[in-house]
């Protein structure tokens, strides 16, 4: 465990019955102060790892450690961590100070303290003024805002947040991810966010682990999962994605639809036969003769802030593009790329694969 983990898993498994297993062998560390989140689809694990975390179920197999003690028979009571629920669940019949003030009470803390917590939090979350409001009076925002609220008055030293935004309507849900975002950053609490969202996890996010099956697929900065996804289904799920397959002639070149071109990847076999990613936004229109790929396009819609283009090239291969220049449905038009627009990845390559890969060219 480096010395700023706050939480590791160490080979952890989940399994009910003879079930297939919620989580194989999952391992990773979460440092202190950093917004993490677990992104994937229904099912795909990132709850159960949340519910470990707060205690609210055991391992299966496996080693949990908060802040470098095993907590894996802690019950949930006694560890520093704090969990917002997709629901809020919170008290209908008590106003916005007592929702806040609930566990304190229970600790039986003085009156004074309890008051002075509760103001101090609130303000952290702009609601100071609301204390009396009932919370059927509030917005779902401000009924996030109280949760968030009642977590941190406990002074968790992990903020659990499982798709907490995920009611609200898009417009709110913006301002919230940004609400979230400078709230942690503020406070310095390490946060674990669970969302099925990918501009969600792409916006908010210090680190994202990938998911899938019970499996982490990918971990890294965003902007690292969406330069170089290590496979078509992270490419997949994380943006939109043009994904063709070809053949790696060598180090730093690459052959696809019939060309062959210079690229940014290395340390793989000679003609060994990859997929190919190509990003819409990386994708230039200009015309036939200056382009490195030609498209007819098929069409066109415009999304406010770009058109998406869809065509396809002469092989019969989709491709899509976000341009703010406009084509003419039935015209062929170029593509242009730069070498560092095109991403190469193995089939089925894992991170572990991966990572030894980057290693090897790299310290060549």
């Amino acid at each position: 465990m480096t010395n700023s983990a706050i939480i590791t898993f160490e080979n952890v498994k989940k399994q009910y019955d003879d079930d297939e297993p919620v989580l194989k062998n999952i391992n990773f560390e979460i440092e202190q102060g950093k917004f993490y989140t677990l992104l994937g689809p229904s099912g795909c694990g990132k709850t159960t790892i949340l519910n470990l975390i707060a205690g609210f179920t055991e391992t299966s197999e496996g080693t949990i450690t908060l802040d470098g003690k095993k907590v894996n028979e802690v019950p949930a009571n006694k560890r520093k961590v704090n969990t917002v629920f997709q629901d809020y669940a919170l008290f209908p019949h008590m106003n916005v100070f007592e929702n806040v003030a609930f566990g304190l009470r229970i600790k039986k803390l003085d009156k004074k303290v309890i008051k002075d917590k509760v103001e101090n939090v609130l303000k952290m979350v702009q609601l100071s003024g609301y204390e009396d409001r009932a919370i059927s009076e509030m917005s779902g925002g401000q009924r996030q805002r109280v949760a968030i609220a009642r977590a941190l008055v406990n002074e968790p030293e992990v903020l659990l947040l499982d798709e907490p935004l995920s009611a609200l309507d898009l417009k709110l849900r913006t301002e919230m991810q940004y609400e979230l975002r400078e709230l942690q950053q503020r406070l310095g609490i390490t946060f674990v966010f669970v969302t099925h969202d990918q501009e969600e996890a792409l916006a908010m996010s210090d680190e994202i682990f990938v998911m899938k099956n019970g499996e982490i697929i990918q971990s890294g900065t965003p902007v690292d999962i969406y330069d170089e996804p290590i496979n078509r289904y992270v490419a997949d799920f994380i943006g939109e994605s043009n994904i063709v397959k070809g053949t790696m002639v060598q180090d730093y070149e690459v052959s696809f639809v019939g060309h062959t071109f210079e690229c940014v990847d290395a340390g793989m076999k000679p003609n060994e036969k990859v997929e190919i990613v190509l990003r819409p936004e990386d994708l230039a229109l200009t015309t036939v003769e200056k382009g490195k790929l030609t498209v007819k396009v098929d069409t066109q819609l415009f999304r406010g802030v770009h058109y998406e283009i869809i065509g396809h090239d002469r092989e019969n291969n989709e491709w899509m593009v976000h341009s703010t220049k406009k084509a003419v449905v039935g015209n062929e038009v170029g593509l242009y790329f730069e070498p560092e627009d095109i991403h190469v990845m193995r089939f089925n390559e894992t991170e572990q694969d991966f990572d030894a890969r980057l290693e090897s060219y790299e310290e060549e």
